[in-house]
Order: C-alpha cells, then structure tokens, then sequence
C-alpha cells in the first residue's frame, strides 16, 4: 500500500513539473510566434491585433512573404552577403590561427607558455566593448577603417576557441605524435595529419563559437564602417528604424533573418559533431 502511496505520489509531481515547463515554455516561445507571424503580416496588423489578445495575435488572417522579398531586395540584402563574407573569412582564418595557438599551447614545452595560456583565458574573460575604441582608433591609425580586413580581424584571436581546442589536443594521447615523430614527421605535419583529424568535433565546436562571434557583432562594425556598401546586418537592420519612418513588418523579417541563420548553423554542425566523434575514433 505505501509503495502505491509513493508511485501514485511521484506521478502527481512529475504532472505538475510538465505542466510547469510547458507553462514555462510556452512564456518564452509565444513571443517568438508573435515575432515571425509579424513578419508574415502587413505592417498596420500586427499591433491592431493586440487588443484583444486572441488566436488572430498569432495566427496571420493573409500570410504573404512580401515583408521578406522587400528587405532582402534592399540594402538588408547585400548587408547579408558581407555578413556571410565576413564570417567565411573569420571563420577560416580563425580556425588556422585557432589550431595553431591550440597545438603550441597544449603539446609544445617552451619557457612562459603557463603565461600564455592565463593570458588567452583572460582575453575572452574581458568583454570585448571594453577594449572597443581604443582599438577602433588604432584600426584609424592604420587606415583599416572602411575595409572587410577591418570587420575580420577582431574576431581571428578568438580566445575560447583555443582555449576549446587547447582541451580537446590535451586528450589525445601523447603516444600518437610520438609515434609520428618517430616516423620522421615535423610539427606541421603531426598537427595536420593526427591532431586535426582526431578533433572533428572540436573544430566544428569553435568554428560555431567564431562565427556567432562575428554574425552577431554590432558595436565593432559600428565603429569601422560607416560607408553603407559595407554595412553588416545588425547594423543595416538597426538602421531601418528611422526617426519618422519604419516598418516593423521588414523589422520583423530581418530579426527572424537574423535569428535562422544562426540557429541553422547550430542544427547542421550539432548533426554532425557525432560523426565526427566516430570517424576519429574517439569514444
């Protein structure tokens, strides 16, 4: 009787916990519903259906993707094409970088490299606006202003993603580049053709980090650029809100833009971070 007393006890919590999540859930989701059944609306509608709050708040009486077509056949459009330029280069120049810090740090013995590495952990511990101006006026003095060279370099020394791949080499058994030194190969070579291809899964990890990094930079390419044939999206979709003229239709659109990218990137390299588990051998 008591062992029916407890079950029929444990059942009654775990119903109110579920019933508390989705409470909790649906807190967190409804605004993003309202967001992207905005974008799918025309402008006047989407705050003419707050009062009352019914079913028509969410669900679009006409759905129609023109608030897309007229943002990305603006100058939203091309700002999302310097985003990807952008984050294409950061990304791949970062992950060289990255792998090269990664690999000194973790396999190399040299004099001060305990220093080093505090150094890197501090550098991703300090927010980045702290530092912002200071380096926006030497990136002046250097005439990097108005340049893609200036949006990419900020985010090349990404500190957490070697402090990422810094972790993952010091897993590896040291038994490997032995073995692979032995055979006669250099350093390059022990990186490129042992450690690389065992940490899969750790350099997609930092290539998401690097690239969330720069597609989400605002204040940065604020700072460098101000012709508008540069413009990132944040800034462009910033700028979109004028004094005495916006539309939160386009606003709308380009903030869901803004959030699928990213959580897109997220879905696919998540799918494969298995994989690339199995392929290295790692367990």
């Amino acid at each position: 009787m008591t062992a029916v007393r407890r079950r029929t006890r444990s059942e009654r919590r775990s119903i109110l916990l579920t019933a508390l999540a989705v409470v909790v859930a649906a807190l967190f989701i409804l605004p993003a519903l309202w967001l992207l059944s905005g974008s799918l609306r025309p402008s006047n509608e989407i705050f003419g259906t707050l009062s009352p709050v019914t079913w028509r708040t969410l669900v679009p009486s006409e759905v129609s993707l023109g608030n897309y077509l007229a943002l990305l056949s603006g100058p939203f459009g091309r700002s999302i094409l310097i985003s990807f330029a952008v984050c294409f280069l950061t990304v791949a120049i970062g992950l060289v970088v990255s792998a090269l810090a990664a690999y000194a740090l973790s396999v190399l013995r040299f004099r001060g490299r305990g220093a080093v590495f505090a150094f890197v952990v501090i550098s991703f511990m300090v927010p980045f606006e702290a530092i912002a101006i200071p380096l926006s006026q030497l990136f002046s003095g250097w005439g990097l202003t108005n340049t893609l060279l200036g949006l990419v370099l900020p985010g090349i020394g990404n500190g957490l993603a070697i402090f990422n791949l810094r972790q993952h080499f010091l897993s590896i058994p040291t038994s490997y580049r032995e073995a692979a030194t032995v055979d006669g190969a250099a350093e390059p070579r022990v990186l490129w053709s042992v450690y690389l291809p065992l940490g899969g899964a750790a350099l997609a990890n930092s290539a998401l980090l690097i690239f969330l990094g720069q597609w989400s930079a605002y204040l940065w390419p604020l700072l460098v650029v101000s012709d508008s044939s540069l413009q990132v999206a944040p800034v462009a979709l910033a700028r979109t809100f004028g004094e005495y003229t916006f539309d939160f239709g386009q606003n709308f659109a380009g903030a869901i833009v803004l959030s699928v990218v990213p959580a897109l990137m997220m879905f696919v390299l998540q799918r494969f971070f298995g994989g690339l588990e199995i392929a290295s051998g790692e367990k």
